[in-house]
């Protein structure tokens, strides 16, 4: 499997899991966070795509637990002139 085939697939595999299980926050602020531990692991030489994906999962879950997010589509915008 080449590098970047095991990074889309593991990609896929943890942004799915983590968009059913409702945990996504913002499209971009998770993509990064996914994508950069695939990466990290990929440079230490896995390519297991279901490892690459699980450990994203987890790294995830570690990097969102310890910086709560906060959603802002609930509350009154204030405009500043």
């Amino acid at each position: 499997m080449t590098r970047v085939s095991a990074l889309e697939g593991s990609f896929e595999i943890a942004w799915s899991f983590l968009e059913k299980s409702g945990e996504l926050r913002g499209a971009t602020e998770s993509a990064n966070i996914i994508m950069d531990a695939i990466e990290q692991q990929l440079r230490a030489g896995e390519r297991r795509t279901l490892m690459l994906a699980n450990r994203a999962i987890s790294s995830y879950r570690e990097q969102v637990a310890k910086a709560p997010f906060v959603d802002t589509r609930d509350r009154d915008i204030i405009w500043l002139y």
